[in-house]
């Protein structure tokens, strides 16, 4: 027999006596023995990471979620987060933008983790209780809760607030139970005051303000879900720079920044700014959008369906319940993508601002007067739509800065010797960013001056 052959057949003997010598050392009694050979049979568990699991994600690598965020992650109320598309319809324009609210809340509970790890190892640190992180985490978790299908674009025909939507979501039921059960019984409330921007916590701006961790995740992640290179933020630089202040005009505890992340806070207001311009008010994103918004008014107002159940549903369940009843020519064109074109357009900063603001928030007269104007260009109803985005705060700034010489200043529109002024130029790129328009279901040749005036006089 060969030395080969000899040293398998050994190897081959060992291994059939080691269950045979494990059942030995158990009726032995074992002791120390024992535990060490059991141990060799099971998985091995770190204890300091045993109460973890570990998500992959490809916009942050590793997001470590605990016990709690994983039952939380389980209830019905969350998991149908993973069928609401982020940005709603801008998959028809960007086929890669098919990533979800799911998603995006665990990332946003990722950033919370690590950025409140940082502000308690801050030099300027102060105490936050483990108490105080958890609900922190679980409302940047369960922020987006109370969307309605296909994002915000609800809520520009009066739908209640998604944030309003969430407090029956969060203060009542299975989320409400876990967060009580795991944390205490007032967390509920504290968690939804959080989302709502109410609470008195210094840590509300990392959940609700200028600078949260919502705005932070939702830019990097749509820009690299769509393919876009708007979207670079130097997210480490920011994160590294939180600092709980006293606010310089209440003098209450709140989330400031640190004047050297100053450059970071203009790679966050150009990256916002690229991306409405590009992306979220892209002309043929906001051409489905209007689609959309009328669709389901018209569906409202013919009993269809109720305002109160929207948030219920799904994407592609709202659109299924949509085909169920009698369809449309204006579903048949939004799920064909045979999308409305542009007859007219305005950017904000040509416009009288008082005159045609009524346009993004009063839609029971916008649809009055997509009637009319169709009417008067010879279209059908609803062969006219009418698109101006609701005024948002995305692009403000509105925070307190811990300056090199120790005092807390709070950007203002005077600007600061030596820097940009950061709330001025937001406000140019806002008004930059925003257009009025005019969409039609074909391409049709309508007189810009005569649809201003006849919009102008509605006011």
């Amino acid at each position: 027999m060969g030395r080969s052959q000899s040293l398998r057949r050994a190897s081959e003997e060992a291994g059939r006596n080691v269950p045979r010598q494990l059942r030995e050392v158990r009726q032995r009694g074992g002791g120390d023995e024992e535990r060490r050979t059991e141990s060799l049979t099971r998985t091995p568990r770190d204890k300091r990471t045993s109460r973890f699991e570990i998500l992959r994600d490809p916009v942050w690598n590793n997001i470590r979620i605990d016990e709690l965020t994983r039952k939380l992650v389980d209830t019905e109320v969350f998991q149908r987060l993973r069928y609401v598309r982020q940005l709603g319809w801008t998959y028809l324009v960007y086929p890669g933008a098919t990533h979800s609210r799911f998603e995006h809340a665990l990332g946003t509970h990722h950033l919370s983790r690590r950025t409140l790890a940082l502000l308690c190892e801050a030099e300027h640190s102060v105490s936050i209780s483990e108490e105080e992180q958890t609900v922190v985490r679980s409302a940047a978790l369960l922020h987006d809760v109370g969307h309605y299908p296909f994002s915000h674009a609800l809520e520009e025909i009066g739908a209640l607030h998604h944030e309003d939507v969430a407090r029956p979501l969060i203060t009542e039921g299975s989320v409400a139970s876990l967060l009580s059960s795991q944390i205490s019984s007032e967390a509920p409330g504290k968690v939804f005051d959080l989302i709502r921007g109410r609470s008195r916590s210094p840590l509300q701006g990392l959940i609700s303000g200028s600078l949260d961790l919502d705005k932070i995740e939702y830019l990097k992640r749509d820009a690299f879900m769509c393919g876009v290179p708007y979207g670079e933020i130097d997210v480490d630089r920011l994160t590294n720079s939180l600092v709980i202040v006293e606010d310089p005009d209440s003098g209450e505890s709140t989330l400031g920044v640190q004047e050297k992340a100053l450059s970071a806070l203009e790679s966050l207001l150009f990256a916002k700014y690229q991306m409405y311009r590009n992306v979220y008010w892209h002309h043929a994103v906001r051409s489905a959008t209007a689609m959309y918004k009328r669709l389901v008014e018209d569906a409202v107002n013919t009993r269809v369906i109720s305002v109160e159940s929207l948030a219920r549903y799904t994407d592609e369940g709202l659109m299924h319940r949509f085909e169920g009843e009698r369809p449309t020519a204006l579903l048949t064109a939004l799920k064909e993508r045979r999308l409305y074109k542009r007859a007219a357009e305005w950017p904000a900063a040509e416009l009288d601002v008082d005159r045609v603001e009524w346009i993004a928030t009063d839609r029971r007269r916008v649809a009055d007067a997509e009637n009319e104007l169709a009417e008067d260009f010879g279209l059908a109803p609803g062969e006219l739509l009418l698109d101006y985005p609701l005024k948002t705060q995305m692009l403000g700034l509105d925070i307190p800065v811990l300056r090199r010489n120790g005092k807390v200043e709070r950007l203002t529109s005077e600007g600061w010797i030596g820097t940009i002024n950061l709330p001025s130029l937001s406000d140019e790129l806002y008004r930059s960013a925003r257009w009025l328009r005019v969409y039609t279901a074909k391409r049709a040749a309508l007189d810009p001056r005569r649809i201003l005036d006849a919009l102008e006089r509605s006011h």
